[in-house]
């Protein structure tokens, strides 16, 4: 029977041998791929993620970021081999920038480590503090990551309390929310500051790391933890005993540093650097038992008293950083091992010195800094040869130890890196100082600076940077051409110090400067042309007295990332080469008195010329004397967020402004001459303040759009003179007061024509309050007759010969819904009053406003019956009286409007029969209910019974969708220099058709 059944199983596989061949030879023939590793659902959620991203500084624009690719594959992703989980997302430092961290980062649910680090994601195209920005650290979704083992999020710029999510990450082991970077105080970056701004904060740090038992690494530099009180020490004993590596730099700690944080006996890193007030206090002595400590950060915290004689038992203690506590007495520290120390910095300190032990060898030490009494050759010497120091920090209490101390300076032959701090050179032979051929990097300070000592300077030619900060210079005090012989210097800066006469034309030898920064140095006459020399130059900031013209050699500098000059330039205008430096990023030139208007050619000829400029995100040209129109190209650069023509003589329109293209996210054209402006829309952002009464000077106004803000004012009845002012969009702010002006309607024989040609006017959901004025509303001549009745759209003809014609586009409630008007019709005539509180009768006089289509006065409590004249307004098509407190009948005057295709009178104590007419059998039961007091059709159980086509107004709308024109955020109000709390962004939104 075994053998049957064996036989039978044998046939039945010969059986399905082809089939079972076919696909293999298929899949072989035609090279079926292998299913992806990533999960698509996971993939999709990355390209969601990578959308949010900006590349334009970047340092890559993540190519392998592909749909229909396997992400697992992709650039900074790594998955798990087994079920293709992406666990690892790592961008850190590739230049992106975001409005903030997307939402769907939180979908990747599998992730073990997240590091975006060193990216910005601020929102802030230029982070100089201008602008106030809101919190943009996602307050939910971390708690998904519950599988996150480290996370990174630091130098990110984040804003806002850290979120209680974190907390709940039971197994990070290492997180880092990181947001600011302690400086040296020596090197000066870019724009680089210690920023004490605290961007985030934690509301409760035992939250923050209760749960978070497994930490070994935390770094919490620059964050707020001023909340947490003075038991910091105590809630890091009691929830992270384990941690190895604690970073709390500059994070406004309070409170002593107590002994319960001895119970951090792992630690290997520790540092509280820059917490000033930390309550003032004796060296923690604990630390000194921590054996396994290789740094120890402790700069400017307050420590005081005599410093501990014992040695510190680390053998393993690289790094000691005592610096600027002022008040830390006794001798300077022992080690139990002193060869393995590479850093020792005791600056700032009122330690004193010891003759140290024959037997300590510091053979390890590369850095070393010192100050006061320890600047002694005596107490270096003690040190024996330092054959290994390389970085030298002094600062001088007396002149009488500089001569024999860059002696001992000359027999260290690896130092490479020096800093000489409150020392007078004047008696210092140049020799001394030539003898630094080593030197790599050269920083002075506060110091007095005859000219042969920094003629002697010029002989260092292997010098790469020099910094000469806040220096009083002797004899003549004009910089040397021997500075003309470093020709391998990188970095340049000449702050505060007191030159004189012009800079040297020599400076153009300097041909592999990256970086020259010129801050109040006191040179005279112009920049020399020379420095169209400079061909590597990436970034060049001036900001001196220097007078005369801009170079135009300064287009030759086509490595030029960043130029900022501020000074007394002069001349005919910006020079038209600037226009070559194709890979700008940011350009800043201000305080200057240039006499001719922005030239076109300032970027070269339009349009080719364009394109060379395809990098620049900044262009800040204030407080010159430019004067002219702002040429349309300026808003056409396709990466600029960021504009600034403010304190300037600029006038015309602005113009050419297609916010589909635009990258634009903040302007300011503030102090110019702008008031010929015809429209200007600011809806939709969070603008504070008042309304600026400058508006009243614009009299080519014709719409202005200031809705959805929180602007808190009363009524702008000063604009009422604006002989153009055709649309008034104030709705959704915080407008409080009565409707009109009560020293002019008490005026009853007044003749002033007021808003002469106004025909749409929205104030709904506000604040306002009173009755409306029957005399104001009967000054509303433009709404009183055809006024405009040519059907034409409301637009704006270029000034430019021959140039494009812009329609405006708002948005308005139109019979009952938000809508967008793409082109706005001269005929269409409007009144919103809509989400207020008003109060008393609905004015009779609102019937003489015969050319009126809209009117809206719901959720207010008007009393009273409804006006009969309202049946005048024979071109109303949309009537809205609902949520009021209205009685009496409905009047019969009202089925005269025979254009009324929306009507609303529910929700009031209207009493009697509805009136019956053709128009009126088209409104259904929602038109009148909530009036307990109605009867007749359509409240009886009928159909509505219309067969009529609904009328068609006639403007071209849109409802409102997320297709909508590109918003553009701009800083400040244009073109007015208004001085109120304008402390947001602003939308401006040109449509541009071409007639």
């Amino acid at each position: 029977m075994a053998s049957v059944t064996r036989a039978l199983l044998i046939l039945f596989f010969l059986a399905l041998l082809p089939q079972l061949r076919t696909p293999i030879l298929l899949s072989s023939a035609h090279h079926l791929p292998v299913p992806f590793l990533c999960h698509p659902d996971q993939a999709k959620q990355l390209l969601q993620l990578k959308r949010s991203f900006s590349f334009v500084d970047s340092t890559t624009t993540l190519s392998s970021w592909q749909d229909g690719t396997d992400c697992c594959l992709w650039e900074g992703i790594g998955c798990d081999a087994s079920s293709g989980n992406v666990t690892v997302l790592d961008l850190n430092n590739r230049g992106l920038f975001s409005h903030g961290l997307d939402p769907a980062v939180f979908s990747l649910t599998s992730l073990r480590r997240l590091d975006l680090s060193m990216n910005d994601f601020s929102g802030d195209p230029v982070d100089d503090g201008r602008l106030w920005l809101p919190d943009n650290i996602p307050a939910t979704g971390f708690d998904r990551f519950t599988l996150l083992t480290h996370l990174n999020l630091s130098y990110l710029g984040l804003r806002g309390p850290i979120p209680d999510g974190i907390g709940k990450l039971v197994n990070l082991l290492s997180l880092d929310l990181s947001s600011s970077i302690v400086s040296d105080g020596y090197d000066v970056p870019d724009d680089s500051y210690i920023d004490y701004s605290y961007p985030l904060w934690v509301l409760n740090f035992d939250t923050l790391v209760a749960n978070l038992s497994n930490l070994r690494e935390l770094y919490l530099d620059g964050v707020d933890l001023s909340y947490s009180g003075h038991g910091w020490c105590t809630t890091l004993a009691t929830y992270v005993p384990r941690l190895e590596i604690l970073s709390m730099a500059n994070c406004a700690l309070t409170g002593p540093i107590s002994k319960s944080l001895s119970r951090l006996s792992s630690l290997l890193v520790l540092n509280l650097q820059e917490n000033y007030n930390i309550t003032a206090g004796p060296f923690p002595e604990f630390l000194m038992d921590f054996i396994n400590l290789t740094m120890l950060r402790l700069s400017n915290i307050n420590l005081q008293g005599w410093f501990p004689s014992r040695p510190f038992q680390s053998k393993n203690l690289r790094v000691l950083d005592l610096s600027f506590n002022q008040n830390l007495t006794g001798h300077v520290p022992n080690f139990s091992n002193a060869s393995s120390l590479g850093s020792l910095m005791l600056h700032g300190t009122s330690l004193l010195p010891v003759e140290l032990k024959a037997s300590t060898s510091f053979v390890s030490l590369k850095e070393l800094s010192l100050d006061g009494n320890l600047v002694s050759v005596d107490f270096l010497s003690s040190f024996g040869t330092l054959g290994s120091l390389c970085k030298l920090d002094l600062a001088f209490d007396t002149a009488s130890e500089l001569g024999p101390v860059l002696s001992w300076i000359g027999h260290h032959k690896n130092i490479t890196r020096l800093v000489i701090i409150y020392a007078n050179f004047t008696e210092i032979p140049p020799a001394l100082i030539s003898n630094f051929k080593t030197l790599r990097s050269l920083i002075i300070c506060a110091c007095t600076l005859p000219r042969h000592v920094l003629h002697a300077v010029g002989n260092l030619t292997g010098l790469q940077t020099l910094q000469l900060f806040n220096c009083g210079m002797t004899g003549s005090s004009t910089l040397p051409s021997s500075i003309g012989n470093l020709t391998n210097l990188r970095d340049l800066y000449i702050v505060q110090c007191g030159f004189s006469g012009p800079m040297p034309a020599a400076i153009g030898r300097l041909t592999n400067l990256r970086n020259m920064y010129v801050y109040s140095a006191q040179f005279s006459g112009p920049i020399p042309a020379t420095i169209g020399k400079l061909t590597n130059l990436e970034n060049l900031y001036i900001e001196d007295g220097i007078s005369g013209p801009i170079p135009a050699t300064i287009g030759n500098l086509t490595h030029l990332n960043s130029v900022k000059f501020f000074g007394e330039f002069s001349g005919p205008s910006i020079p038209y080469t600037i226009g070559q430096l194709s890979q700008l990023t940011r350009l800043n030139i201000g305080y200057s008195t240039f006499s001719e208007s922005i030239p076109s050619s300032f970027f070269g000829s339009l349009p080719s010329s364009l394109a060379n400029l395809t990098q620049l995100t900044e262009l800040i040209l204030a407080s010159n004397s430019l004067n002219g129109e702002i040429p349309s190209f300026v808003f056409s650069l396709p990466v600029l967020r960021y504009l600034d023509l403010s304190n300037n003589q600029l006038s015309g329109l602005v113009q050419d402004f297609d916010t589909r293209t635009s990258q634009l996210e903040r302007v300011d054209l503030s102090n110019n001459a702008l008031c010929t402006l015809q429209a200007i829309d600011l809806h939709g952002n969070k603008i504070e303040g008042q309304l600026p009464k400058e508006l009243s000077n614009c009299f080519n106004l014709e719409i202005l759009d200031i809705g959805s803000n929180r602007i808190v004012d009363t009524f702008p009845y000063w604009l009422r003179r604006l002989p153009n002012l055709s649309i008034l969009l104030l709705r959704s702010n915080q407008l409080y007061g009565t409707i009109g002006d009560d020293n002019i309607v008490r005026d009853t024989k007044s003749v002033e024509e007021i808003f002469p040609s106004l025909q749409i006017i929205d104030l709904s959901s506000n604040n306002f309050s009173g009755v409306l004025k029957l005399q104001w509303l009967k000054q509303l001549k433009s709404m009183m007759s055809k006024y405009n009745s040519s059907g034409e759209t409301i637009d704006f003809e270029s000034t430019e010969s021959g140039g494009p014609f812009y329609q405006y586009s708002i948005e308005l409630t139109y019979k009952g819904i938000l809508m967008t008007f793409e082109r706005m019709l001269t005929t269409v005539t409007l009144i919103d009053f809509s989400n207020n509180r008003l109060e008393g009768t609905i004015p009779e006089a609102l019937g003489s406003l015969v050319s009126l289509q809209i009117l809206n006065l719901s959720h207010n409590t008007f009393t009273g019956k409804i006006p009969a004249q309202l049946g005048s307004i024979k071109d109303l098509e949309s009537l809205d009286l609902s949520c009021n407190q209205l009685s009496g009948e409905i009047p019969q005057e009202l089925t005269d409007l025979t254009f009324l295709e929306i009507m609303n009178l529910s929700n009031n104590n209207l009493v009697g029969r509805v009136p019956q007419s053709r128009q009126f059998s088209t409104f259904d039961i929602s038109s009148f209910g909530g009036n307990p007091g109605l009867c007749g059709l359509p409240l009886l159980e009928l159909p509505c019974g219309s067969s009529l086509s609904p009328y068609t107004p006639s403007a071209q709308l849109v409802h409102r969708s997320s297709t909508h024109s590109v918003d553009v955020v701009l800083f400040l109000f244009i073109g007015l220099g208004f001085d109120v709390g304008f402390a947001a962004a602003i939308v401006v939104e040109w449509n541009r058709v071409n007639r």
